[in-house]
C-alpha cells in the first residue's frame, strides 16, 4: 500500500497534462471516447485512493477502532501513512465530494432546463428558426433535441455554409455529446486535476462535430468557412447555454479543417489504456493491503480478548472466527 495507493495520483497526473495535447491531434471521436473514459477511471481512482488514505487515519480513532473491533495499537503500528497525509486526504475527498454534489445537481438542472426549451419551442421538427437578428446557432439536448437557429445567422452564411452549419449541430444530438460534456464536468468537480481534460474535451466535441459535416457536406472547404463565418458573426452575442458551432477554438477548428483528415494512431490509446490499468491494478493491491492490515488488528484485538496472544499463525487471518469462538465460550462460562 506504501506505494501503490499513488499510483492512481501520478496517472492522474500524467493523463491531464499530455492527454489534451495528444487528444488535439488524434482523430475527434475516438479522442472524445479516450478523453471520457480517462476521465472517469482516474476520478474513480483518485477517489479510491484518498478514501485509502484518510481510512488509514478515521480507523486509528477509538471510537471507530471500537465500533470495528480492530486494536488501534496494531493498527497504528501497520500503517505506513503519516497522519497529516491521511488528514489531508480526508479532507480532499470532502471537498472532492462536495463540489461533485454541487456539479451533479447543476448539470441536472442544465438539462431539465433545455429540455424544458425543447418542448417550449414552435414546430415539431429537429430544426426552429427564431426571428432574431442576432447571430446565433446551437443544439438543444431532450427528447428529442432541437437545433435552435437565428435568422441573423443565416444571412450571414451562404447556402452551402448554412448545410454544414446544420449537420453539425445535428452531429452534437446525433452522438449525445452533451453526455460527454457531462463525464467531464462531474470528473473536474471531483478531481480538479482533471480540468485540462474537460476543456480538451470541449474542443474534441467541436472537433468531432466539424468533422461530422465535412462528411455530410463532402467538402471540408465549406464548413471551415461555415464555422469562421459564424464565429466571426456572433462574436460579442451572447454565449447559449448548449452546444454551439462556434465552441472551442475556431482558428484551431478551421485549420484542421483546410488540411486532411487526421490519420488514426494505435499507440497513444494503447499508450492511455495501459496507463489505466495500471491505475486500476494498483488500487485494487492498495485496497487488498488495507483489508490485510484491518484484518490483522481485528485478530490483535481478538488475541486481547481471548487472552492468547501466541495463537497459531494458520489462524491470524479469520479474526471473526476468534471472536466468535471467544463469545461461545463466554456464554457457556455464564450458565449456571
Amino acid at each position: 500500500m506504501l506505494v501503490s495507493v499513488y499510483v492512481p495520483f501520478v496517472v492522474t497526473v500524467v493523463l491531464a497534462t499530455l492527454g489534451p495535447r495528444l487528444a488535439r491531434r488524434l482523430p475527434p471521436r475516438p479522442a472524445a471516447r479516450a478523453l471520457a473514459c480517462a476521465a472517469l477511471v482516474t476520478a474513480i481512482g483518485w477517489a479510491g485512493a484518498l478514501a485509502l488514505l484518510a481510512f488509514t487515519g478515521v480507523a486509528q480513532v477509538p471510537q471507530v477502532a471500537a465500533e470495528g473491533q480492530w486494536s488501534v495499537a496494531a493498527l497504528r503500528a501497520e500503517d505506513p501513512v503519516y497522519r497529516i497525509v491521511a488528514a489531508v486526504s480526508a479532507l480532499m475527498l470532502v471537498v472532492g465530494v462536495v463540489s461533485l454534489v454541487v456539479a451533479a445537481v447543476r448539470q441536472v438542472r442544465h438539462l431539465l432546463r433545455a429540455r424544458r426549451e425543447c418542448a417550449h419551442l414552435p414546430g415539431d421538427t429537429d430544426l426552429v428558426v427564431v426571428d432574431d437578428d442576432a447571430p446565433l446557432a446551437f443544439a438543444l439536448p431532450g427528447t428529442p433535441g432541437r437545433i435552435v437557429v437565428s435568422r441573423g445567422m443565416l444571412r450571414c452564411l451562404a447556402d452551402g455554409e448554412r448545410e454544414a452549419l446544420l449537420a453539425h449541430e445535428r452531429a452534437h444530438l446525433r452522438s449525445r455529446h452533451h453526455l460527454f460534456q457531462s463525464v467531464w464536468r462531474l470528473s473536474a468537480a471531483l478531481n480538479p486535476l482533471l480540468r485540462p481534460l474537460a476543456v480538451a474535451g470541449g474542443f474534441v466535441l467541436e472537433r468531432w462535430a466539424d468533422e461530422d459535416a465535412a462528411e455530410s457536406v463532402g467538402d471540408r472547404k465549406i464548413v471551415a468557412h461555415a464555422v469562421g463565418r459564424a464565429a466571426l458573426a456572433s462574436a460579442g452575442a451572447p454565449r447559449p447555454i448548449a452546444m454551439a458551432v462556434t465552441g472551442g477554438a475556431v482558428p484551431q477548428r478551421v485549420r484542421a479543417l483546410l488540411a486532411p483528415p487526421p490519420a488514426r494512431r494505435n499507440l497513444p490509446f494503447v499508450a492511455g489504456g495501459i496507463l489505466l490499468a495500471v491505475c486500476c491494478a494498483s488500487l485494487a493491491n492498495a485496497a487488498s493491503d488495507s483489508d490485510h492490515m484491518v484484518d490483522s488488528a481485528h485478530w490483535a484485538q481478538c488475541a486481547v480478548r481471548v487472552g492468547t496472544a501466541g495463537v497459531p499463525s494458520q489462524h491470524r487471518h479469520t479474526p471473526d472466527s476468534c471472536c466468535a469462538g471467544h463469545e461461545r465460550q463466554e456464554s457457556r462460562e455464564d450458565r449456571p
